[in-house]
């Protein structure tokens, strides 16, 4: 993966304590082009957050950390394992319901209203409470917002994964590019990078570590040794014919 120091959406949200709308519109334009990306290869993120999105050297999002992504997801293909960041998951999610990409569009939700508001719609004192509020509770919405941005909010949030905007598959990904709250978007120009950011961090050249925690700039690199006997006594023969297995502990044909 390419280097990227322009810092993750949760740090610019725990700086400024939330976006502006034409701030917030332009992640999320970037964030549902790559989703976009991923649905149509049949891919299941399941992991988006603040902290996975990132921004580079110019000030456009990459989205990180595809650990929990589910392949083959298409048509009526679905999943069920119980996994995702707790205020992040989808109410299918925490039923133990069998589910599909739909799960992203709901985290999509969460991030775009934390973007818009600085903080998450739902809420508890432990999981459980956290989990409840998520399949029970709906999110309130500050005076504040535009129609715009409480129309998309509400249809990403809905908690019926069949009516959700996003929902079906066939027209999943224009309902959203479409939505109201992106018009004027020309998504073309946005794919091919020709749309101006509207933040650009403050780095001054390209391996500028400014937005890095300066726990983890400041320590000391250093190589991990590597215990040859240990190497040596394990069993390499699941390993023959990759790219290298250790010659001292395999025989010739």
């Amino acid at each position: 993966m390419e280097y990227l120091n322009g810092g993750d959406l949760m740090f610019h949200i725990q700086q400024q304590g939330c976006f502006d709308e034409g701030r917030a519109r332009f992640y999320a334009a970037e964030i549902t082009s790559g989703l976009k990306f991923l649905h149509k290869k049949g891919i299941v993120y399941r992991d988006l957050k603040l902290d996975n999105v990132l921004l580079d050297f110019d000030g456009h999002v990459r989205i990180a950390d595809f650990g929990m992504c589910k392949l083959q997801i298409y048509l009526d293909r679905t999943a069920d394992t119980f996994c995702g960041t707790p205020d992040y998951m989808a109410p299918e999610i925490i039923k133990g319901l069998k589910y599909n990409w739909c799960v992203d569009w709901w985290s999509f939700g969460i991030l775009l209203y934390e973007m818009l508001i600085g903080q998450s719609p739902f809420s508890g004192c432990d999981e459980d409470d956290l989990f409840w509020s998520i399949c029970n509770e709906q999110p309130t919405y500050p005076r504040y917002l535009s129609v715009e941005a409480k129309k998309i909010l509400q249809e990403l949030l809905e908690k019926d994964a069949s009516k959700r905007l996003g929902s079906v598959e066939t027209n999943s990904l224009g309902e959203i590019t479409e939505h109201v709250f992106f018009r004027g978007l020309d998504w073309n120009k946005l794919e091919r990078r020709e749309l101006t950011p509207p933040y650009k961090p403050r780095v001054t050249h390209p391996l500028d570590v400014h937005y890095f925690e300066k726990a983890f700039t400041r320590e000391r690199p250093k190589l991990t040794p590597i215990d040859r006997a240990i190497l040596q006594s394990m069993d390499q023969t699941q390993f023959q014919g990759f790219s290298y297995t250790n010659p001292n502990a395999t025989t010739d044909g």
